[in-house]
């Protein structure tokens, strides 16, 4: 599961990390401008990917997937909250995925991501990142819809998901996922054109839990406050009642 995650990076270190074309844009709007310390997939934020067409160019998509075949403004807004992730083991099967699989990849760009741990009946949220704090990729997929009642149209994307690793089972311990994370060497094949349903298997394996890190945090991150997308939330926070597991 990956319903939150973080990108707190200016654009020149994402177009030094990513290769990018000279004369890319990178904006975001107002209501995300500046470093990105938390994002909620439920508010449909637009944020950057790098898609398998367009792979030197940095462009905005809005996060939940909206397949090419949705009909109308309301089914497509039904169904992104459905389509924040997407299970790598299924994607070739379901009909919300599969063209997207096939030929619609893309990368998206993170520098941590939020998760729940259970513990004695209470939840208990964690900051993951890569243990060398670098900029990562998750795995995505990107769809273009177009409003037949309007012409508008809407570039979307979901992220993929699999099995967790030993350190994800320990604080997602309840499902057990995480977010694909692609490994550095292997971010320009995942945007392949002739990417195989094996390829895709082989490359949604989880990540190696040695190349992550993590910590609790407060609970800054479901408080009713105006703005959560402040760096206290990733700061590490000590809960007594977890030194025992």
């Amino acid at each position: 599961m990956c319903f939150f995650y973080a990108l707190s990076q200016t654009a020149q270190s994402l177009k030094n990390r990513y290769q990018l074309a000279d004369d890319f844009i990178f904006e975001l709007g107002p209501e995300l401008s500046g470093p990105i310390y938390y994002v909620s997939g439920f508010d449909f934020p637009k944020m950057p990917v790098l898609t398998n067409e367009q792979p030197a160019r940095l462009q905005v998509f809005r996060w939940g997937l909206v397949p090419s075949w949705v009909k109308t403004a309301a089914q497509a807004a039904e169904i992104r909250a459905k389509t924040l992730n997407a299970r790598a083991e299924t994607v070739w099967e379901k009909p919300a995925f599969r063209q997207a699989a096939r030929q619609r990849r893309c990368l998206v760009p993170a520098d941590g991501f939020y998760e729940w741990r259970a513990f004695n009946g209470k939840k208990y949220p964690y900051y993951i990142y890569l243990r060398d704090k670098t900029v990562f990729s998750f795995a995505g997929l990107w769809e273009k819809w177009v409003d037949p009642a309007t012409g508008e149209i809407l570039k979307t994307y979901t992220i993929l998901t699999t099995a967790a690793n030993p350190l994800m089972e320990k604080i997602h311990n309840t499902k057990k996922r995480m977010p694909v994370i692609l490994p550095r060497e292997c971010e320009r094949d995942w945007l392949r054109g002739d990417l195989s349903e094996a390829d895709l298997r082989a490359l949604t394996e989880p990540l190696p839990a040695e190349l992550l890190a993590a910590h609790p945090i407060s609970r800054l991150i479901t408080a009713r406050v105006p703005d959560r997308n402040v760096p206290q939330i990733q700061e590490a926070y000590h809960y007594p009642e977890l030194d025992e597991v």
